[in-house]
């Protein structure tokens, strides 16, 4: 007997892709900063002091932000996969990218050192990482991811 399976939507394509493109400039942001470090920030537009903030980052931050983006990224790859994994996914980028702002705000002075533009761009991240996640959590609900 084979199992009932909900249709794609349309929509599904286009949250996953919006998330796909929006977890792409954060992977993108990771690799350059990586590969670059200080030249890369410079040209992003970040000032000396906030380069040096992510410069004194500790190893373990650094692995944090990994976790964020790159589990941001395939939570959204999973979504067009139809991968009922991509909602857990999600919550363990969104519990990374917390604990990411925590040591910003809360562990260091980053808040003051990345200013107000900073903590607006870090909103609409939680913001979309908790929409992207609560779905994918619909669509596994549904039947869709599987």
């Amino acid at each position: 007997m084979s199992e009932m399976q909900a249709r794609t939507p349309w929509h599904l394509w286009l949250v996953g892709g919006f998330a796909v493109l929006f977890n792409a400039i954060g992977v993108f942001d990771f690799v350059m900063s990586m590969a670059q470090g200080p030249a890369y920030m410079a040209k992003a537009g970040m000032t000396p002091a906030q380069i040096d903030h992510y410069q004194q980052m500790p190893a373990w931050m650094t692995v944090v932000w990994a976790v964020g983006v790159f589990g941001a990224f395939g939570a959204s790859v999973l979504i067009l996969l139809r991968n009922r994994l991509s909602a857990p996914v999600f919550a363990v980028s969104l519990a990374a990218f917390l604990l990411s702002l925590a040591y910003t705000y809360v562990l260091t002075d980053g808040g003051k050192i990345m200013g107000s533009q900073m903590a607006v761009t870090s909103a609409v991240i939680a913001f979309l990482l908790v929409l992207f996640m609560l779905y994918a959590g619909w669509q596994a609900r549904r039947g869709v991811l599987r």
